[in-house]
């Protein structure tokens, strides 16, 4: 799924798919099961996030994305990042990270870290416009 980066800018970024964990995740009554058996996968970090925002425990939120966001970059590393770049929404494995950087910039917000709140939207908002689309319309 590599294409010609045409503006000269670094290229894209993708992680690779767990089909495995992915699975995992979709037939669990809790994802704390799936990321304690997975703890690399950052879908499961952002599922938690979601689920305690909906709660109301926004600390909570904040340190369940924040680790999806850390395994995340270690990820993105790994899969050549260098720091910036696009990292495409539309490649279903991205979702994970861009749901956990969402996530935690929306969990900064609510306990009043503003400069980190805008940290995040700012990354999200260089890494993919196509997840603050789809992450702000849900």
């Amino acid at each position: 799924m590599t294409r010609e980066n045409l503006l000269g800018g670094p290229p894209e970024t993708y992680l690779p798919a767990n089909d495995e964990a992915a699975a995992a995740l979709a037939a669990a009554p809790d994802p704390a099961t799936v990321a304690a058996r997975f703890p690399a996968y950052c879908a499961a970090w952002a599922a938690l996030a979601e689920r305690a925002l909906a709660g109301g425990d926004a600390v909570s939120a904040y340190a369940f994305a924040r680790t999806g966001y850390h395994r995340g970059l270690d990820q993105l590393r790994r899969a050549g990042w260098h720091g910036n770049g696009p990292i495409p929404w539309e490649h279903e494995p991205n979702r994970g990270f861009l749901r956990s950087l969402y996530l935690l910039g929306k969990a900064a917000a609510e306990i009043g870290e503003d400069d980190e709140a805008e940290r995040c939207r700012e990354f999200l908002a260089d890494s993919s416009p196509a997840a603050v689309a789809a992450l702000r319309a849900s």
